[in-house]
């Protein structure tokens, strides 16, 4: 019958993380104090390796940011993506290039490769001292590894792990038969950005209960094994290579 796993070309066209380029990898320091203390001028515990949650988004003036009255989502994600460019611009370099990299932590240890509690690891600060460099490392390859780890770590019964709006996209395009969000912008890239999920008001362990039940009857016949056959290339120049 085969088998149908998240690939390198699944994570680009969803995401546009790049999966080609200079491996994510590096030694791993025991404590990230001094480093931390250096590159985000943040309060670190001594001999700690994370920095709250809380003063990563005060440093960015983003913790107390919300939505207004009326506002969609899209509104609010563009609102807030302008404010930052234009305090970033008129910044000094040196401190715009420290609020870049608080926010590249934020970005890297909050969403794609989030743990579990509300604090933010630094292990990636290492790779963020040139911030010229940055853009050349195979994001996107690193993200699909851990999102393996994360899925093999989970409670298959009561969780799940992982960056869940990838693997929500993912079986939009592969699992018809379970439910699709709302396309509310076809054709964007990346993909991730066609789909508004659906509100659900059951309570999560319900919700997770069915979806257990749902993927494990999902008809064979049903599954969509090449959803990108109709979808172009343009502006997405790893996809040549992470093509299986």
């Amino acid at each position: 019958m085969g088998h149908m796993i998240p690939s390198l070309e699944d994570v680009s066209r969803i995401t546009g993380l790049r999966v080609y380029g200079r491996a994510v990898s590096g030694y791993t320091y025991p404590c990230y104090h001094d480093l931390a203390e250096r590159l985000l001028d943040l309060p670190v515990e001594r001999r700690s390796s994370l920095v709250p949650r809380v003063a990563l988004q005060e440093s960015l003036g983003l913790y107390e940011v919300g939505k207004n009255v009326g506002e969609s989502e899209d509104e609010y994600l563009a609102r807030l993506a302008r404010v930052s460019r234009r305090e970033l611009a008129s910044e000094p370099e040196p401190q715009a290039d420290l609020d870049l990299r608080r926010f590249l932590v934020l970005f890297l240890g909050r969403l794609l490769f989030a743990t579990r509690g509300d604090v933010v690891h630094c292990r990636f600060l290492p790779l963020l001292e040139d911030l010229g460099e940055v853009g050349e490392y195979a994001w996107g390859a690193a993200f699909l590894e851990h999102q393996f780890d994360g899925l093999s770590a989970s409670e298959r019964q009561t969780s799940t792990s992982g960056f869940y709006p990838f693997l929500q996209v993912w079986a939009y395009l592969h699992l018809l038969a379970l439910g699709r969000g709302d396309l509310t912008r076809p054709g964007f890239v990346p993909i991730a950005r066609r789909w508004d999920s659906r509100r659900d008001t059951r309570h999560l362990v319900d919700q997770l209960e069915r979806l257990q039940e749902a993927i494990d009857s999902y008809p064979y016949l049903d599954m969509v094994w090449q959803p990108y056959l109709g979808e172009g290339d343009e502006g997405q120049p790893w996809l040549a290579q992470a093509r299986p």
